[in-house]
């Protein structure tokens, strides 16, 4: 029962790791990378799917990120999705290629992304002593129900804290990586 609950607790951590892990990536950098068009949704004959459902996404060069269309109607379309999207992106066709440069952030507006990301971090540190919570209350519960002994709760205890010291180590260490990636220009 302590091992299922220091489990659980181990997975939804890394849970919340990876989707920390995975808005960072959304956070756009002076750099291109194919990844940051991945939650661009474009309308195709009726339904939203990604840009990479759609065309291929390369990368052209350090700045510059290129669309191809599987279809020669999608062009527009996903020019269309990517000026939309909350990125601040200028895409170009030229026939049946999309630009789209990276133009380069401000130092305001590198600020504000720095705030945006330490926003991030800190939402999965608190979803990570939640998780912590919740162990410690089963492990609580088992010792009320005298399922476990005092000791095996302390000893319960200790281990998820060293669990939730491990994951708030990783978010801190992305969160410092993102802010370097920010700041470099």
């Amino acid at each position: 029962m302590i091992n299922d609950v220091k489990k659980s607790a181990e997975h939804k951590m890394q849970k919340t790791l990876e989707t920390f892990k995975t808005d960072l990536a959304k956070v756009r950098t002076g750099r291109a990378h194919t990844g940051l068009l991945d939650h661009v949704m474009v309308d195709y004959y009726g339904s939203d799917v990604p840009v990479n459902q759609v065309a291929n996404v390369t990368l052209i060069d350090a700045r510059t990120i290129g669309v191809q269309a599987w279809e020669k109607s999608m062009v527009a379309k996903i020019e269309k999705a990517i000026r939309d999207c909350d990125l601040g992106l200028n895409p170009a066709s030229m026939g049946e290629i999309i630009r789209v440069p990276m133009p380069m952030l401000t130092e305001e507006r590198r600020r504000d992304l720095i705030k945006v990301v330490r926003s991030e971090a800190e939402g999965a540190r608190v979803s990570m002593r939640n998780v912590r919570r919740d162990a410690n209350n089963d492990f609580k519960n088992l010792l009320k129900d005298k399922l476990i002994t005092e000791d095996d709760d302390r000893r319960g205890q200790d281990d998820i804290q060293k669990l939730t010291d491990k994951y708030t180590a990783e978010v801190d260490k992305a969160l410092a990586t993102k802010e370097a990636e920010l700041l470099a220009v």
